[in-house]
Order: structure tokens, then C-alpha cells, then sequence
């Protein structure tokens, strides 16, 4: 059994009992559960992570502030200290997939269709941002890039899949995350938001080096 299969059932624990907190509005559950999901990435991408290494430096990077937002995020008032830490998140992840291939190789054609349904998500939640609308939409167009240089990298060869599918499942998972902030919110968000999420950082740390 591989060695960071603890962590893989901690990340798992810890959202199974997150959801369980929404679902019964058990605040405490939640609290419990999902940093402790969080930090189980954390440490996924630290038992795998290489010094010296700056694609992997970088990723963990991203997972780390990951972390930190997300415990923003559970804060009454910390959506835009959130939006902040999760744009960085970002931000590491395009700087990691820099190191492998630089911004400048990236094919246009890679970018095109997630441009494409970023806009579509901008002008979907557009009526409901209010004072938030420039940093929403700052955020959407950093995930955009970051799912770009994801998908650029692996066209490349230089990563395998579970980057760009980790980088899809994020960008898919901030839908949910959108929706239940800004135009509806359902259990089925978190359902459906929580998962996938953890399944993307959980892709992105194990393209780490073991």
C-alpha cells in the first residue's frame, strides 16, 4: 500500500464529515472536518514534495494557501480574504506550471474553451456580485489562466493527467462554490463543490514527485 494512502483517507474523512456538518447544519462538524481535509492535502503534497525542486515548491505553495483560505472561507466575514488566498492559490499553481513550460510556449488553442465558459460564468453571476464584481472577476480570470497553463503543460508531456484534470476539477468545483455565494444556496452546492475540490487538490499534490 502506497505511503500516502493515510492521507488520502484523511482528505476523505475529513470532507465526508464537512458535508455531513452542512447537511444537519451542524457548524461544529464543519469546523471539524474541513481543515482537517485541508491540511491532509498539505501533508499529501509534503510527504511528496523534493527540495530543490520548484515545480513542486510552487505546488505546495498553492496547497498551503489553499489551507489558509479555506478556513477564511469558514470565517461570517472572510469571502474576500478568501477570494485573495484562493487568487493565490493561483497564482502558485501558473508559476509551477511555468517552471515545466514557460508562459510564453503555451498554445492559444489550449486557453480557448475555458475562456470561452469563464465568460459565460462572468456574465451568469455578473447581476448577483454587487460590490464584489471586480474581484470576482479578477478571480475567474486567474482560474482561467490556471487551468490553461495546466492543460498546457500536459499537452506538453511534461506532467501527467491527473494535473489537468486536478486543475478542471478546481475550476468545476469554484462553480459550485460561486453559486452557493452569489445566486442560490443548496446543500447541493456543497455536495457537489466539496468533492470535486478535494479531488482536484488531491490530483495536484500526488503530480508531485514521490
Amino acid at each position: 500500500m502506497p505511503a500516502w494512502w493515510p492521507d488520502l483517507l484523511l482528505i476523505a474523512a475529513g470532507a465526508g464529515v464537512a458535508l455531513l456538518g452542512h447537511r444537519t447544519r451542524r457548524r461544529w462538524l464543519v469546523l471539524l472536518g474541513q481543515p482537517r481535509a485541508s491540511a491532509a492535502c498539505v501533508a499529501l503534497g509534503w510527504g511528496r514534495y523534493e527540495p530543490g525542486h520548484p515545480y513542486g515548491a510552487w505546488v505546495l505553495a498553492g496547497l498551503a494557501l489553499s489551507c489558509v483560505g479555506d478556513l477564511l472561507m469558514l470565517l461570517p466575514r472572510g469571502l474576500r480574504a478568501s477570494l485573495v488566498a484562493f487568487g493565490l492559490v493561483h497564482v502558485a499553481y501558473v508559476a509551477a506550471f511555468h517552471t515545466l513550460v514557460p508562459a510564453r510556449a503555451w498554445p492559444l488553442a489550449a486557453a480557448l474553451p475555458f475562456l470561452a465558459a469563464s465568460v459565460l460564468v462572468a456574465r451568469w453571476l455578473w447581476p448577483h456580485l454587487g460590490g464584489l464584481r471586480a474581484a470576482v472577476s479578477a478571480y475567474v480570470a486567474v482560474i482561467t489562466v490556471m487551468v490553461w497553463a495546466a492543460l498546457s503543460v500536459f499537452a506538453a508531456g511534461r506532467v501527467g493527467w491527473s494535473v489537468p484534470v486536478g486543475a478542471v476539477l478546481f475550476y468545476l468545483s469554484d462553480l459550485a462554490v460561486a453559486r452557493e455565494r452569489f445566486v442560490r444556496s443548496s446543500f447541493a452546492n456543497r455536495a457537489v463543490g466539496l468533492p470535486l475540490y478535494y479531488a482536484g487538490q488531491t490530483l495536484l499534490a500526488l503530480s508531485l514527485a514521490p
